[in-house]
């Protein structure tokens, strides 16, 4: 599972041909408008799944239809997750990124400084935390768009502009 990126679920059944509604859990749905197969986790295994049709919806939803899939199978296949390989992660610039991305990167507080090492994703439904390790302590940060400043992937550093008192929370 290392290596895939979680894309989204099979949310509901569509007609009678067999056919399914994804919700695609990214901000960039359209760039999955062309997809020919995806990977659905069955009992913790990922398995290969051909995609037949794909009808890019308004929103984050798409009416698939499974290669070789009938209508009762895929009526099994509700709530199931959809994954990608991470090198099908369409390429992000500037202070855009992908939270696989940047683990291990150093994180430079506007205040602080140098407050750790990106660790990990604690990734709440509506506003993921950063988890950042100095020595033997853990900083919690949201991970929102007016928090980074920068992100410097060639010397691998993050830049943030934590809220006023945050840090020192953790620090004190």
């Amino acid at each position: 599972m290392e290596d895939f990126f979680y894309l989204g679920t099979i949310s509901k059944t569509f007609g009678y041909q067999g056919q399914v509604v994804i919700y695609l859990d990214t901000d960039e749905p359209w760039k999955y408008a062309t997809l020919r197969s995806v990977f659905i986790n069955i009992g913790g295994e990922l398995l290969p799944y051909m995609i037949e049709d794909l009808q890019y919806r308004e929103g984050n939803t798409a009416v698939v239809k499974f290669a070789d899939v009938g209508a009762e199978e895929c009526r099994n296949l509700l709530k199931a997750e959809l994954y990608l390989p991470l090198s099908e992660l369409p390429p992000l610039t500037g202070n855009k990124f992908y939270f696989h991305e940047v683990i291990g990167f150093t994180v430079i507080d506007k205040e602080h400084g140098n407050i750790g090492t990106c660790k990990d994703f604690i990734d709440i439904s509506h506003q993921p935390i950063m988890q950042i390790e100095l020595n033997d302590k853990e900083i919690l940060v949201p991970a929102i768009d007016e928090i980074f400043e920068k992100i410097d992937r060639e010397n691998k550093t993050i830049y943030i502009n934590a809220p006023d008192g945050l840090i020192d929370i953790y620090l004190s």
